[in-house]
């Protein structure tokens, strides 16, 4: 009897790339909805801006490998890079702004590590923070929400500024902008101002920003559906949360007037897109369970760190980054026990 034997694995999950990426993409588009309704037309312009770039820039690096683009386009990947980008990116920035960005992720973050699965470090926030340390000005110019301007801009007056820079007559761009809800804060300590006093702006809500506090709670819906999902584990935004909660927690103890209480720190800023969303990325994280678990200690270690000594007002991109460099050391010295080994 002639038997047939069959390699392993014998069964899997049905999990691919391309599958993975749209369940996250699906889990990030309540969140996006909420901005785009929240900010204007310019979110929608920007994410187009960065898509458009992020498909032609994969497209070349992928022929320039000898490889079929179409493939590759088709696994998601540099979709939902673009769609973190345009997130994290303010809604009425510059054309070029996100475009220089994203063509950064695609080449130097992504391609010339190897392409997927070979990057040493999350491609989104490498474009967020080359971005944030080329161009200032630009990056931290935030849209106030819908509600909070007296008249909104339209989609051809948001097309008019990103492309050419212009406003309707009579208007100010500081009419339509203010100051992040972290940037605020940071702003009127440094002024010695107590922090029960900054609460009182009207940009600030009831646990983070006016608008802000509804994406993030959004973001953190759409994490724990990851995890239902289990396309994500709980050791990294777990770890991350608490320890930046706790961090928060304990020096507002210390001093409530210096110091911003822990759900502020949670609901502001990009605490949740970071903890759910990009220090989970299974190419640039840690990938033992402890190792996991030191991974997202130290990015809410290093977010809080930076937000209240730092000189930038939130710290999960440049924290994910350093623990992207930190994780292969963290893996190397985490490694769980291999199987039949004596104690």
């Amino acid at each position: 009897m002639n038997g047939v034997t069959l390699s392993s694995p014998h069964t899997h999950n049905d999990n691919s790339v391309s599958r993975v990426m749209v369940l996250v993409m699906l889990a990030l588009l309540p969140a996006y909805a909420a901005y785009l309704w929240l900010f204007g037309w310019g979110v929608l312009i920007n994410t187009v801006l960065i898509i458009t770039a992020a498909f032609a820039s994969e497209a070349v690096m992928v022929k320039l490998r000898g490889r079929d683009p179409i493939a590759t386009l088709k696994d998601g990947s540099a979709l939902l890079t673009a769609l973190l980008l345009s997130i994290a990116m303010p809604p009425l920035a510059p054309w070029w702004l996100g475009v220089t960005g994203i063509i950064f992720a695609m080449v130097f973050a992504k391609h010339l590590f190897g392409g997927l699965g070979q990057n040493s470090f999350n491609p989104a926030m490498v474009a967020y923070v080359v971005l944030l340390i080329s161009f200032p000005v630009q990056m931290t110019s935030w849209l106030a929400p819908a509600s909070m301007q007296e008249s909104p801009l339209t989609l051809t007056q948001s097309l008019d500024y990103t492309f050419t820079g212009h406003l309707p007559a009579n208007s100010a761009f500081d009419a339509y902008t203010h100051a992040t809800t972290l940037d605020q804060m940071k702003t009127e300590l440094k002024r010695g101002h107590e922090v029960s006093k900054t609460l009182a702006s009207p940009i600030f809500g009831a646990l983070g920003g006016k608008g802000w506090e509804i994406i993030n709670t959004l973001l953190l819906l759409g994490g724990l559906w990851l995890l239902w999902k289990r396309l994500i584990s709980w050791h990294v935004p777990a770890a991350m949360l608490a320890t930046l909660f706790l961090m928060a927690g304990l020096f507002h103890l210390i001093n409530p007037g210096h110091y911003p209480g822990p759900l502020f720190h949670i609901f502001s800023g990009g605490a949740l897109l970071g903890a759910f969303f990009i220090a989970t990325d299974p190419v640039t994280c840690a990938t033992s369970v402890r190792g996991r678990l030191l991974f997202g200690f130290g990015v809410g270690l290093t977010t809080y760190i930076i937000r209240t000594w730092g000189g930038y007002p939130d710290g999960v991109a440049f924290s994910v980054l350093l623990m992207n460099m930190a994780a292969p050391a963290i893996d190397y010295f985490t490694q769980p026990r291999v199987f039949g080994h004596k104690s």
